[in-house]
């Protein structure tokens, strides 16, 4: 008896690691004073677009973003006749952070996403902007993380 409450209060306290969860504003300490964007237009339009609503504070400190977006298009499967069934989308991002003074980071980030062929060309062109729509979505989150989980001393 006394080896079970005492294997039982050993494992209560060893269990406690002291991990404590940080909320994501708590990560955001920077600010995006500028974003220069080439390639894709629509592309880059939402990602600014994403960016500056994520991280407009002033008072933090402030950091430019230079990203080169590059969007390719594949076919991915085909049926038994020979018709394109599914086409794949991929989207690739090269980000450059600086601050006021010089180059910090360059990062390569992708993402990628299938979608089906509609039976209108309408209907697979509203799958295609809803597929763009939803990796330009990933790709913006994955910038604020991987621009937070920069150390902040480096900025």
């Amino acid at each position: 008896m006394k080896i079970i409450t005492l294997f039982t209060i050993v494992a209560v306290f060893t269990t406690s690691c002291g991990f404590k969860v940080l909320k994501q504003s708590e990560l955001q300490d920077f600010y995006i004073s500028s974003i220069e964007t080439t390639g894709d237009s629509r592309i880059n339009f939402s990602l600014r677009n994403k960016l500056i609503i994520q991280a407009k504070d002033e008072s933090k400190k402030e950091i430019k973003l230079n990203i080169n977006t590059d969007k390719s298009k594949s076919i991915k499967e085909k049926n038994s006749s020979n018709e394109i069934t599914k086409y794949l989308i991929k989207i690739n991002l090269l980000l450059k952070i600086e601050d006021e003074r010089e180059l910090i980071k360059t990062l390569k980030i992708s993402d990628q996403l299938d979608y089906n062929v509609g039976t209108q060309y309408s209907q697979t062109i509203n799958n295609e902007r809803q597929a763009i729509k939803a990796i330009t979505n990933k790709l913006a989150e994955k910038i604020i993380k991987e621009i937070s989980l920069i150390r902040m001393n480096d900025l």
